[in-house]
């Protein structure tokens, strides 16, 4: 599966057997917006969009975001925590935020008792 969500949409997309334009009817988003996701030139798109193209292809939204479904269909996330991924990217924070915070996190627990 391709490394970015553009490219598992995309990819997911064509094994279903939808065109662009069949993807963006049934997702009711725009097809010039959806091929930029698809080509990677938008590359941080709202969680409303990929809630959307998740549904239209019948897909979890973790399978758009990481490419990954456990062997049972399960997401490896527990609810809490794919409720609190979806929290941060609905509330605007980047993938850089938030590895910045995650970075801090870690700095602070190494340096804690120093």
């Amino acid at each position: 599966m391709p490394d970015h969500m553009g490219g598992r949409i995309h990819h997911l997309r064509l094994e279903k057997g939808l065109s662009l334009s069949e993807l963006a009817d049934k997702a009711n988003v725009a097809k010039s917006y959806l091929s930029n996701v698809e080509r990677n030139i938008q590359s941080n798109p709202s969680i409303q969009f990929i809630e959307k193209i998740a549904d239209a292809l019948q897909v979890s939204v973790h399978a758009l975001l990481y490419g990954e479904v456990a062997e049972d269909g399960e997401s490896p996330l527990d609810a809490e925590w794919f409720g609190l991924v979806q929290e941060a990217m609905a509330s605007g924070i980047s993938k850089r935020e938030f590895k910045e915070f995650l970075d801090y996190q870690k700095w602070r627990l190494e340096h804690k008792d120093k």
